[in-house]
C-alpha cells in the first residue's frame, strides 16, 4: 500500500487511514463488537496498510480498550493516532494542561501503550489559550509519550495560530489536521487546504462517504431503511443524531450522490469506491479515513485507493458538487508571526 510523509515531517503513513468509530457498542447504534473489529484491524495490517485512528470519545474510552487489545503483539507495525479534548465521563473537556495531561495518560492505558505515534486535539477550544495547549502538547513530546501532534475540526486561523503559538516558544508546531471532506462537503478547499499546504500540515480526509449518502442507498422522495445507517439515525433519541441526518439528506447531496452513482456505472466500480477514490487523491490530501463495519466492507473500501478515475469522470463529479470555494479573506495566508 502506498505511503506518503503526512505532513512536513518523516513519519510515513499509508493513504489508508482505519477509522475505528464503529467499534465498540456503548453509544447504541449498530457498530462491530470487540471479535469483528479485532478482524478488521488484522486485516488491514496484513493488507499492508499501517495507519490507525481512534479517539478518547469513541465508545465512551471502549474503542481505545479494543483497539489496544487488537494490536497487542503487532504494535511496531501500527502508526497509532488518538485524539483528545472531548469528555469520555466526568474529568471534563478542553484542550487545557489539565485535561489533556488526564486525557492522553487515560489513552495510552486504554490503548495498552507508551506512546502514540500522532496525537490529536478533537477540536478548537475557545476557553484555553492556544499557547497553553501548545507547550502542553510539545511537553508530551518531549517526555516520550508522543511521537507528533495534529488536530481536528480547526478552522484556517486556528491552525495559523496554533502554528504560530508553537514556533514563538520553540515547540512541537502540528504535522497533521482532520477536516471533513467530500463531494457533499467541500468547504475545506477555500481556506483549510491551503493553511494546510503552506504551514505544513498533511490531511487527513474523514467522512469521505457523505455519511453514507454517496453509497448509492438513498434516493430522493424515498425514506431510508431501518437498517441503514440514516434510518438508524432518524429513529434514533441521541442528541442532534436526527438532525444531523436531515441535515444530509438534502436535494443537493441526493443529486450529487445520483451523479456518483452515475460515473460508477461508467468506470465499472461501487460508488462508495468512486466518492471515497475522489477524496483520497485530491491535492493536498495524504490519507483518507474509511471506517468499515465488516472485513468485506474493509476490502471494498480499500479497493477504491486502486480505482484511477478517468479525467471525465472527474470533471463530472466536481461539476455537480462545485461550490464557492474563493476565501472570504485570503490575505492572512501572507502575514508574518508576530504581525
Amino acid at each position: 500500500m502506498q505511503q506518503l510523509n503526512l505532513g512536513r515531517s518523516g513519519l510515513r503513513v499509508t493513504r489508508a487511514c482505519l477509522g475505528t468509530m464503529n467499534f465498540g457498542t456503548a453509544h447504541g447504534l449498530a457498530a462491530c463488537d470487540e471479535s469483528e473489529a479485532r478482524s478488521i484491524i488484522h486485516a488491514f495490517l496484513d493488507a499492508g496498510g499501517t495507519f490507525v485512528d481512534t479517539a478518547d470519545l469513541y465508545h465512551r474510552g471502549e474503542t481505545e480498550e479494543i483497539v489496544g487489545r487488537a494490536i497487542k503483539g503487532r504494535r511496531e507495525e501500527v502508526v497509532l493516532a488518538t485524539k483528545g479534548a472531548m469528555p469520555t465521563g466526568a474529568e471534563g473537556r478542553g484542550l487545557s494542561r489539565r485535561h489533556l495531561t488526564r486525557a492522553l495518560d487515560a489513552s495510552l492505558r486504554r490503548l495498552g501503550t507508551d506512546h502514540v505515534d500522532v496525537y490529536q486535539c478533537h477540536q478548537w477550544d475557545p476557553r484555553t489559550p492556544i499557547e497553553e495547549t501548545m507547550a502542553t502538547l510539545d511537553g508530551f513530546v518531549r517526555a516520550g509519550k508522543v511521537r507528533y501532534l495534529g488536530c481536528s475540526n480547526f478552522s484556517a486561523a486556528q491552525i495559523v495560530e496554533s502554528q504560530w503559538a508553537a514556533a514563538r516558544a520553540g515547540g512541537t508546531p502540528f504535522v497533521a489536521l482532520q477536516p471533513q471532506y467530500s463531494l457533499i462537503q467541500r468547504a475545506a478547499e477555500a481556506e483549510i487546504l491551503p493553511a494546510c499546504e503552506r504551514h505544513g500540515l498533511g490531511v487527513i480526509a474523514y467522512g469521505t462517504l457523505g455519511g453514507g449518502v454517496l453509497t448509492g442507498r438513498y434516493r430522493a422522495g424515498e425514506a431510508p431503511g431501518r437498517d441503514t445507517r440514516m434510518g438508524r439515525l432518524l429513529g434514533s433519541d441521541l442528541p442532534g443524531a436526527r438532525h444531523w441526518a436531515e441535515s444530509l439528506l438534502t436535494r443537493r447531496n441526493l443529486e450529487i450522490a445520483e451523479e456518483v452513482a452515475a460515473v460508477a456505472a461508467a468506470v465499472g466500480a461501487a460508488p462508495a469506491d468512486v466518492a471515497l477514490s475522489w477524496a483520497a487523491s485530491r491535492p493536498g490530501v495524504t490519507s483518507a479515513l474509511i471506517g468499515p463495519r465488516s472485513v468485506e466492507q474493509l476490502r471494498q473500501n480499500l479497493a477504491a485507493f486502486e480505482l484511477d478515475l478517468p479525467e471525465e469522470a472527474r470533471a463530472r463529479l466536481e461539476e455537480v458538487s462545485r461550490v464557492d470555494t474563493a476565501p472570504a479573506d485570503g490575505s492572512f495566508f501572507h502575514l508574518t508571526p508576530g504581525r
